[in-house]
């Protein structure tokens, strides 16, 4: 109740004060787990894309945003958990395969932070890692318009600011001859961010 809660009155939010779009919900598999990510430039990101997905998607998000009450009792609402950055967090990392065990959404923002001036950033290799261990699928989106400095010159009401479109599933390549799982891991980190790239040009 809590997360339904929280997503009708972020929806309504976003809807009245920014405008909200999403396409591509059909992308989404029903059930069975998945590791969805997206490009990430502000922290209303998770909030967005939990806003926009049919299923319910437990968040790994940064432990800094817990800070703040009130975006941790709406990141909360929305199921994310914080993961501190710059160390091996056995708790996060514990969480984040109960949920794939379980058959559940893992939302990642693969390039780890938010980006400072609104542009893709190289991604770190967490998220396509969890998809090669356990071979779950990955479901690319981007997020636009919730990045300040890209909102200029959209016309309220006549063009959504705040856009969400998810993209076809990746499933990851365990089975390349003689290639090494870094090399895997990385291989399948950048075809995310390439996928994630495409989808914020027709956002």
């Amino acid at each position: 109740m809590l997360y339904s809660l929280a997503k009708f009155l972020m929806i309504t939010y976003m809807s009245v004060v920014f405008g909200f779009k999403v396409t591509g919900q059909e992308n989404v598999p029903e059930a069975g787990p998945v590791i969805i990510v997206a490009n990430h430039a502000s922290a209303f990101d998770p909030i967005a894309l939990g806003c926009a997905c049919p299923r319910q998607i437990s968040f790994m998000a940064k432990a800094e945003l817990f800070d703040n009450p009130v975006s941790a009792a709406l990141l909360r609402g929305l199921r994310a958990f914080p993961v501190r950055r710059g160390r091996v967090d056995r708790e996060a990392y514990r969480q984040s395969m109960d949920i794939l065990k379980a058959g559940g959404a893992l939302g990642m923002f693969p390039e780890g932070t938010r980006s400072e001036t609104g542009e893709l950033q190289k991604a770190y290799p967490g998220a396509a890692r969890f998809a090669i261990q356990t071979g779950t699928p990955v479901l690319p989106a981007a997020v636009v318009g919730t990045f300040a400095g890209h909102r200029k010159g959209l016309k309220r009401f006549k063009e959504p600011m705040v856009r969400v479109v998810f993209g076809e599933l990746i499933w990851p390549k365990v089975d390349r001859a003689g290639a090494t799982v870094r090399e895997e891991t990385d291989a399948l980190a950048e075809e995310i961010m390439k996928r994630i790239g495409e989808l914020i040009m027709i956002a």
